[in-house]
């Protein structure tokens, strides 16, 4: 393999040059006073980019399922009744992880094709009189399918259902890449990991709670030690951790939030669409099909691609891997073999872009599938000259928090 390409996987995604050399440091006393004055921009720096002046930040060592597990062990009890869709694979998991808790789930099962829904949200709380149901569960974006759903629609349901019950978004492949309005949208918790559009590598979990959640967690029983996030907030607003914190990935943390706060989240917003729509429009050009139907649901950081009749997807990705050392995403669960992800959210560029599509191509050529060389690539070409100017993290910069316009 080639450490020199970038990955086309929807994360852990590419780090900036500017990143590694942030989290290339000795030792650091995470006791010292030092640490303790750093704390307060990075939860700011944090809310900015979950839309939320009124949430509490939470960050763990782990990854976005960690954070799942956070949410839910800090605000319901076993027995507890949570509403959520299943249309992929990340929400499947979510939903087995709250039945392994002890909660008992009602499962809408939606389209993978399609976002999750809120008419039937809506009919179900409806018919909950008795307000048993705590919490609704939502995945933003499902890293499956690149299928995005409508939040603040869900949040609607909610209301317009009048129920009480929570909001906990899975944001994990959605937050600091996609517009994401925690207070706008009446979230309730929303949970990412550190290897998506932060940037960086795996290893943070990273939940932010209403003062509504909060409160519920004060009645919370399932267990919890690691993921206390009462015992977590008390010590971070004290300029400490309650165990041995990720120094090096809380330093390139910092430098992360400072790259997409210079740049501006709505300019990191349109920059992903403009990434997204270029290998949108490579896909129409190969005369292929997204597995998302509707493209109001498109997502911004991850298309997944459905495979002609008689071809294997996850054949496709190995040969593009052994042939030309670039990775890409298989399909998963339904989707295994009858679909590949390709990946385009973090700090990716017109030229990195058309790279993995000009490398997925020569594989299915070599492959056989029916295409014409070189359409895709000229179709993103294309959308990306004419598409409105994109800015792209700069990861070589000497000062590391500029950002560079490569459009």
């Amino acid at each position: 393999m080639s450490l020199s390409n970038p990955v086309f996987i929807p994360g852990p995604t590419n780090l900036p040059d500017s990143i590694r050399r942030a989290i290339d440091l000795p030792t650091v006393d995470h006791r010292s006073p030092a640490f303790a004055a750093s704390l307060p921009q990075l939860f700011d720096g944090l809310k900015q980019i979950v839309g939320t002046t009124t949430g509490k930040i939470f960050i763990f060592p782990g990854t976005g399922t960690g954070g799942w597990e956070a949410t839910i062990s800090n605000t319901l009890s076993r027995g507890d009744r949570v509403l959520a869709c299943r249309h992929g694979v990340f929400s499947d998991k979510w939903i087995r992880m709250c039945q392994n808790f002890g909660l008992i789930v009602d499962v809408i099962d939606c389209d993978w094709r399609g976002p999750a829904d809120p008419t039937q949200i809506e009919a179900i709380l409806r018919a909950d009189t008795g307000r048993q149901i705590k919490a609704v569960l939502a995945t933003h974006n499902e890293t499956a399918t690149g299928v995005r759903s409508d939040l603040a629609s869900i949040r609607e349901a909610i209301d317009h259902a009048g129920s009480d019950a929570l909001f906990f978004v899975d944001g994990v492949s959605s937050i600091a890449s996609m517009d994401f309005q925690m207070d706008e949208w009446g979230i309730d918790a929303a949970v990412t990991g550190s290897q998506k559009g932060l940037m960086l590598p795996a290893g943070l979990s990273i939940v932010a709670l209403s003062q509504k959640a909060r409160e519920a967690g004060q009645n919370a029983g399932l267990p919890r030690f690691f993921f206390d996030c009462e015992i977590m907030g008390a010590m971070t607003d004290a300029g400490g951790f309650p165990y041995t914190p990720p120094m090096q990935l809380l330093a390139g943390l910092s430098h992360s939030l400072e790259l997409l706060l210079n740049e501006g989240l709505d300019q990191v917003f349109s920059r992903h669409f403009k990434m997204a729509e270029g290998v949108r429009q490579a896909t129409a050009a190969w005369g292929m099909d997204l597995c998302c139907q509707d493209l109001q649901f498109a997502s911004d950081t991850v298309t997944t691609i459905m495979v002609p009749d008689g071809f294997d997807g996850d054949r496709l990705v190995a040969h593009a891997y052994d042939r030309y050392s670039m990775s890409f995403g298989v399909g998963l669960g339904q989707l295994a073999g009858q679909a590949f992800r390709i990946g385009h959210l973090g700090a990716l560029s017109e030229a990195q872009a058309l790279s993995g599509l000009a490398v997925i191509e020569m594989a299915m050529l070599d492959l056989g599938y029916p295409i014409t060389g070189g359409s895709g690539v000229a179709a993103a070409q294309e959308w990306y000259r004419s598409a409105f100017s994109g800015h792209s993290v700069d990861a070589s910069a000497a000062d590391d928090s500029a950002c560079e316009d490569v459009a």
